[in-house]
């Protein structure tokens, strides 16, 4: 996995400036953007780290910007910092998803605590997306009758209910259910269960 990279994106020169030289001198990356605009279309899928966003912008604003990376699936972890903030506005910030609202001029240790944070959660969150494609594509390797003896055995029916249900043995539905978990790699009915709602595979 690549060094990570903190992006800054606040339409201050001399708050960028100061942001950049803290964290620099921490012996991290640092990107700097003087709007939303400007790091959208500097974006690109290998950007791994965390973004600290202004609140208060022209044009696009912070919590804008938070919900326009949201729906564009960006996976960065948000540390919004602002000298406007107030306690509705951090409310929607942290239940958006940010890791932090800090309030300018912030204190350099909270700061890099902040960043290290969210850098942590940025491998966690590619991890997981990593895991769930993983899984996904362990399911897609299941046959159709498999993904529904799957559905109803993860449903908590009996080997013998699905087998009524399906119009097949019981003995059919235990090896249906062998080879799913072989398929799987799943090591009982839960971590079936765990990874098809993770997978987030429509069965």
């Amino acid at each position: 996995m690549q060094k990570p990279t903190v992006f800054i994106v606040d339409d201050d020169t001399a708050v960028r400036d100061s942001l950049t030289l803290m964290i620099e001198q921490a012996g991290m990356h640092v990107q700097s953007f003087e709007n939303a605009n400007h790091f959208l279309k500097a974006y690109r899928p290998d950007f791994f780290g965390c973004v600290i966003i202004d609140v208060k912008m022209p044009g696009m604003d912070g919590l804008q910007l938070q919900e326009e990376l949201a729906w564009r699936k960006i996976l960065l972890p948000i540390i919004f910092l602002t000298g406007h903030g107030d306690i509705p506005m951090s409310v929607k910030a942290i239940k958006g998803g940010a890791i932090d609202f800090l309030t300018k001029p912030v204190i350099r240790e909270k700061l890099l605590i902040c960043v290290r944070t969210a850098f942590a959660e940025a491998r966690k969150r590619i991890n997981d997306v990593s895991n769930n494609k993983e899984m996904a594509s362990c399911l897609t390797k299941l046959t159709r009758r498999e993904r529904e003896v799957m559905l109803l055995a993860i449903q908590g029916y009996a080997n013998k209910e699905i087998g009524s249900y399906l119009g097949i043995s019981y003995r059919t539905v235990e090896i249906h259910k062998s080879k799913i978990m072989q398929k799987t790699g799943a090591n009982n009915l839960l971590d079936l269960a765990r990874i098809a709602r993770e997978s987030n595979l429509n069965l």
